[in-house]
């Protein structure tokens, strides 16, 4: 494969990987924003592959190995539990999905302005990808603070911790960062396995949570 096809398949993948952020803030559902957060994570462990057969690396192929068992599969079943015992699973906005729709053009349009400096220090195979990857990072710290139940928190704090893999894929192309990165939703999965199941984490305001006894 020459660079230049795999330059292009590669920033196509991470497009998708930018989408499933945006479509995010578009939904309201919240089994549709934790199936998107389980989808984006397919699309991460593709990317960390795909970048590890360009590359030779073997360890590439541990961290798309993680990064789908952990966030394509464990996550999104332990939210899917929480969602089980739910009354309600629409989780209405801080902000209306117009504007949402407007940030999020606006944080990607950052995302390209503040990865300028670091985009000349990456692989040059991988570079024009990157702003995509720091693109999810703000999108998913905007999810993070604009949707109130805990629920969709957290699902935002998981795109975040994806955009912030996915820039350390691109920026540096070394395995053992990215694993570095991906061992944060290793503890936001124990975090969640620990909360107890009677609590008010499923349909929860954040304030709710300092009731928590564990």
């Amino acid at each position: 494969m020459s660079s230049t096809v795999f330059t292009q398949a590669l920033d196509l993948a991470c497009g998708a990987f930018l989408l499933t952020a945006v479509a995010t803030l578009w939904r309201h559902n919240l089994v549709a924003i934790v199936q998107l957060a389980a989808t984006q994570a397919v699309v991460l462990a593709a990317v960390t592959a795909f970048i590890g057969l360009r590359t030779g690396d073997v360890g590439m192929y541990a961290t798309a190995a993680g990064v789908l068992l952990l966030n394509g599969a464990l996550i999104p079943a332990a939210l899917g539990r929480v969602l089980r015992r739910q009354p309600s699973q629409s989780t209405p906005p801080l902000v209306n999905v117009a504007a949402s729709m407007v940030a999020a053009v606006l944080l990607t349009l950052l995302a390209y302005a503040v990865s300028r400096p670091v985009i000349g220090l990456a692989p040059p195979e991988t570079a024009s990808a990157i702003p995509l990857g720091l693109a999810v990072v703000f999108l998913g710290f905007f999810t993070l603070v604009t949707r109130r139940p805990a629920i969709a928190q957290t699902v935002g704090f998981v795109l975040l911790v994806n955009g912030v893999t996915a820039t350390a894929l691109l920026t540096t192309g070394s395995a053992v960062i990215v694993a570095m990165t991906v061992s944060l939703n290793v503890l936001l999965f124990v975090w969640m396995l620990t909360i107890d199941e009677r609590a008010k984490f499923d349909g929860a305001d954040p304030d709710d949570l300092r009731q928590l006894r564990h």
